[in-house]
């Protein structure tokens, strides 16, 4: 079977940002480039982003606004890598984020409006206290990222530094933006046939107060999403970067991230630790960035949340088995390293799977899967990527696993 639903026949649809998909009629291999068609990924490293030692919205180097440092001069690690920087130190001790600016001592509703450790928590999204009000509970503690309980809590619960998020059981009403990082499983895709990524469908479950913007990338590892990576091994054992300078989507995402916002970052289908490039990357590697990204989100006082990747369909008997091996694995660690909440879409979708009785496949664990089966209703030939149907319900479980974990941001989910 080719890519089904509206275009049988025809070769799958062309991924977000043009990339061809080339993952079709293919079998999956666990984290060796099971995602789609990027035939030039790109990528790089750095151990800071956007605003260079500096941590939280308040830090004593502001991660945003001030004279921005030209290319090359800035700080001492600046957005780009630890030898060229595009953004340097990104403003003055007292310029946006500075002592009594966006999220210091006094910001975003100061020590009155929101009790010592209500919704701004200890990741600085909104200071000592963030506009929760009491009621936010003073237990808000870490909880995506820092900015706590809101909307679980009191009536007057507040996300994120002033976000309101309805109190207790009502509907999010402040803006706030969902940021997207990720590969072909998460990528907007096709509108109806293979491959529809989970991410396009992700807007579906939320008001119109969160927008969704989803910038992930087919074919894309963690590292080549954030940097321009060529085809060459480096005597340091990570692959060449074409330039330190970061990718244009990651740019735009933290220059556009303010606090309240939510950085949903989903990698390890491509990344592989074969000493292959581009996709090669190894897990110290892939931790560091992860950390780089959630602090990068912090400094902005929006909110990280890592995933492991979601799963390819493959079975042990009647029950399925995960695919995604160490990267999983790291990105669970990463959690726990950096203080970001994951959710384990790995796991939620192989229970899925199980629970939906995709297993045993019998004749379907070919390459190609019979019509009109549930399991050739959900997948794309390739057992990774998804039909239409098969992507609104993997969106369908992260936001579940929204609501089941705590996070504020439920309280704009839609009943």
């Amino acid at each position: 079977m080719t890519c089904r639903s509206m275009l049988a026949g025809m070769a799958c649809a062309v991924l977000a940002g043009g990339l061809a998909l080339s993952g079709c009629g293919q079998s999956p291999a666990a984290n060796v480039g099971a995602d789609a068609g990027n035939s030039t990924p790109q990528g790089g490293s750095g151990p800071l982003a956007a605003g260079g030692q500096a941590s939280g919205a308040g830090g004593q180097v502001g991660a945003t606004g001030g004279a921005t440092v030209p290319a090359g001069t800035g700080g001492t690690v600046g957005f780009g890598g630890s030898s060229v920087a595009t953004g340097g130190a990104r403003g003055g001790a007292t310029v946006g984020g500075g002592a009594s600016a966006a999220g210091g001592t006094a910001a975003a509703g100061g020590s009155a409006n929101g009790g010592s450790a209500a919704t701004g928590g200890r990741s600085a999204t909104g200071g000592v206290a963030s506009t929760g009000g009491a009621a936010g509970g003073s237990d808000a503690g870490i909880r995506d990222g820092g900015v706590g309980d809101a909307g679980k809590g009191g009536a007057a619960g507040a996300d994120a530094g002033g976000t309101s998020t309805g109190g207790a059981g009502g509907a999010g009403t402040g803006n706030i933006t969902l940021w997207m990082a990720g590969d072909s499983t998460m990528a907007t895709g096709s509108a109806t046939s293979c491959p529809v990524g989970w991410g396009g469908k992700f807007q579906a479950y939320f008001n119109s107060n969160a927008k969704v913007v989803n910038s992930a990338v087919g074919g894309t590892t963690l590292r080549s999403w954030l940097y321009n990576v060529t085809s060459t091994m480096g005597a340091d054992g990570d692959c060449t970067l074409s330039s330190t300078a970061p990718q244009a989507h990651w740019t735009a995402m933290v220059d556009g991230m303010k606090a309240g916002d939510y950085l949903f970052v989903q990698f390890g289908i491509n990344d592989t630790t074969a000493a292959t490039c581009p996709k090669h990357v190894s897990l110290a590697t892939f931790n560091q960035l992860l950390g780089m990204m959630a602090q990068a989100a912090k400094d902005k006082g929006a909110n990280p949340i890592f995933l492991t990747s979601v799963s390819s369909i493959s079975c042990n008997g009647a029950t399925a088995q995960g695919t995604r091996g160490a990267f999983a694995t790291a990105t669970r660690d990463a959690g726990t390293q950096y203080n970001v909440p994951v959710i384990d879409l790995e796991q939620l979708s192989v229970a899925f799977y199980t629970a939906s009785g995709f297993c045993p496949m019998g004749a379907d664990t070919t390459a190609t899967f019979t019509a009109n089966t549930p399991v050739g209703n959900f997948f794309c030939d390739d057992h990774t990527h998804f039909e239409a149907a098969g992507a609104i319900q993997i969106a369908g479980l992260v936001a579940k696993a929204i609501k089941d974990q705590g996070f504020a941001l439920a309280s704009y989910l839609l009943p």
